[in-house]
């Protein structure tokens, strides 16, 4: 089993920063694929950044040169630092990632989310 756990999530204010974690734990061999994405009301949902095994990393339009995915795989643990915050960046995140279980299989795994608000 595997689980994603997101965190980092809040209110803040438009400028400022925010680190969202996301944890994968359990059968995790290795992270091939992990992807931020966020879901907004009234808004459709958007990939906002995607790292994979060998750290090519894509960006959404939207957040590129404000935002940085990385990872840390001994921790299994995969980072979306946000800067200078905007109030259409509001939404829930959500950490999405393939996920090597045993050294042969993969599973595609999704966390709860975890909401940011930038509000003044």
């Amino acid at each position: 089993q595997v689980q994603l756990v997101e965190s980092g999530g809040d209110l803040v204010q438009p400028g400022g920063s925010l680190t969202l974690s996301c944890v994968a734990s359990g059968s995790v061999f290795a992270i091939k694929t992990a992807n931020w994405y966020r879901q907004a009301p009234g808004n459709e949902r958007e990939l906002v950044a995607t790292i994979d095994v060998r750290s090519n990393i894509q960006y959404a339009e939207s957040v590129k040169g404000r935002f940085t995915i990385s990872r840390d795989s001994h921790k299994s643990t995969v980072y979306l630092h946000m800067n200078n915050l905007k109030p259409e960046d509001t939404a829930v995140y959500l950490c999405n990632c393939q996920i090597l279980t045993t050294q042969f299989e993969t599973s595609d795994s999704w966390g709860q989310g975890t909401r940011v608000t930038v509000s003044a």
